[in-house]
């Protein structure tokens, strides 16, 4: 069967369709040796190329590969996938198109996961991987994003075709390298998203301020240079956190401002701040959402997710930084104690604002969050990260996240962090004029203001308690926090945890 982009749409939907009797492959890496038999999954260059793995596997199979791909229309181009059943010898054998584009970590990446998606609708107990190049740590970590599942609800058909089951094997010519850094460079990294994704896709009777905190004080166990604080509102009381008040007061869940400080850099350096919003559900409060869909906001802790994933790998991984996840978590629900549309909050700053809609919740919690981190910590750079507006998706649709920033350096930066981690960036404009359309008759602010450019005035709005001379940047990644349509080769349809690799790899990019 002839796929493009993925092996995707209608296998991954067949998949969610198809009975529970799923389960996560295990990886692993091992000396290279062409197969005799089994199943098997090879990268396939434009072509169909007369020397390499591809010819030596056709031959094997006595001409069975190129037969096939010629009578599929199967040429090699990258993201192409051609499932083979039963090719000579093999029990089933995976191409893998890469086009004509040069061997980096996101083309072996790419690979991984297309092929780890193939092993979640296989029965094969065993896939080998053929690939005798450098870089078979890429394509485990490629492998395991791209097999990720959440089955945890549903019940399981003992006379189900086990699928999703066995192992994954990369065969390469220096295995011992190849370990050495999955283990110590990618594993952690792979885990960390894999908790993330598992906290996004949870429902919200599940997970809510109090228990995202439980969960991540569970993932940070036996974890050293760590420690875990949590803010209880007692507490956010005190230090007159009200916007953050404001957003929880309405819901039976208390809020919680979780922090996450992890210490691996030089003693007193200052650290970077990851900034999280954390709605765990979002009902739009008395400003309440239409019904259809409206499931899905139990994803709009996303933010508060990836930051949280972010410091987590970098602590697993012992990185030499020094790095502060703020979670910002609340339920945004509209009782009899909500905030109403037309109150006006003082947030912890001192500034105020007036609420014109209690949907625009996410910048309430991150701005008293943002104020905080920067007071207590002094840190080198702020980035936050929110499921903050519509306005993103129809700006960008799914392939880019929002980035607004005021340092045009830092943009620089990120925009080449993001292109290398796959999960890209598109810069917007932080226009001086969106503040003075959030100007209110009688507060510092309004929390929204007007229909037109609303990804960039939410920026704005956050943007307006961070001192200029602070680097700062925000993320709006709502159209790529959950995948709808098409899955990605590193990222199946739900949840995504979109910027956890990118936050990963900018902890340990220099500033220029």
């Amino acid at each position: 069967m002839l796929q493009r982009l993925t092996l995707p749409l209608l296998a991954l939907v067949a998949a969610l369709a198809a009975p529970p009797a799923l389960a996560q492959r295990s990886l692993s890496i091992a000396p290279y040796a062409l197969p005799e038999d089994g199943a098997v999954a090879v990268a396939v260059r434009k072509g169909l190329p007369d020397e390499g793995v591809f010819a030596e596997l056709d031959a094997r199979a006595g001409g069975a590969l190129r037969r096939a791909a010629n009578a599929a229309g199967f040429t090699g181009d990258r993201g192409v996938v051609l499932n083979l059943p039963g090719a000579g010898s093999f029990e089933q054998v995976v191409l893998v198109g890469i086009g004509e584009d040069a061997t980096s970590p996101r083309l072996l990446e790419d690979i991984g996961g297309l092929v780890g998606q193939a092993g979640v609708l296989s029965a094969a107990p065993r896939i080998a991987l053929l690939w005798p190049e450098a870089g078979a740590e890429h394509l485990l970590l490629g492998a395991d994003l791209g097999q990720y599942t959440f089955r945890q609800y549903r019940n399981v058909d003992p006379a189900a075709p086990v699928l999703g089951r066995g192992e994954l094997v990369v065969l390469t010519r220096d295995p011992d390298a190849a370990r050495r850094a999955w283990q110590a460079r990618w594993l952690p990294l792979a885990n960390a998203v894999r908790f993330s994704r598992d906290l996004i896709t949870e429902p919200a009777n599940t997970i809510y301020p109090e228990s995202f905190v439980e969960r991540t004080r569970k993932a940070f166990e036996g974890v050293p240079k760590v420690r875990i604080e949590v803010l209880d509102e007692k507490q956010m009381r005190e230090l007159g956190m009200n916007s953050m008040l404001a957003v929880g007061q309405g819901s039976q869940r208390p809020p919680r401002l979780l922090l996450v400080i992890y210490e691996g850099g030089p003693r007193g350096q200052a650290p970077l701040v990851f900034a999280g919003k954390g709605i765990t559900f979002d009902s739009g409060g008395i400003s309440l959402k239409p019904g259809e869909d409206m499931w899905r906001m139990k994803y709009d802790m996303s933010g508060a997710a990836v930051v949280t994933g972010s410091v987590l790998s970098l602590a697993r991984r012992g990185a030499p930084v020094n790095a502060v996840a703020v979670a910002a978590l609340a339920e945004n629900m509209p009782d009899g104690a909500a905030s109403r549309p037309g109150d006006v909050v003082r947030t912890m700053s001192g500034k105020t604002y007036e609420i014109v809609s209690t949907d625009a919740e996410g910048r309430m919690v991150l701005v008293d969050a943002i104020h905080y981190a920067n007071e207590r910590f002094k840190p080198r750079l702020i980035v936050d990260v929110a499921t903050l507006t519509g306005a993103i998706s129809t700006a960008l649709g799914d392939e880019y996240a929002g980035l607004f920033t005021r340092d045009d350096a830092l943009a620089s930066r990120m925009l080449a962090v993001g292109a290398e981690s796959g999960e890209e960036l598109w810069r917007l404009p932080l226009h001086p004029s969106y503040l003075r359309d959030l100007a209110s008759p009688i507060a510092d602010l309004r929390n929204g203001g007007g229909r037109r450019a609303g990804a960039g005035v939410g920026a704005a709005f956050i943007g307006a308690w961070v001192p200029e001379d602070v680097a700062w940047a925000h993320l709006d990644i709502a159209g790529m926090a959950w995948r709808d349509d098409l899955p990605l080769p590193t990222v199946p349809l739900g949840a995504s945890a979109f910027g956890v690799r990118l936050l990963d790899r900018l902890a340990e990019t220099p500033a220029q």
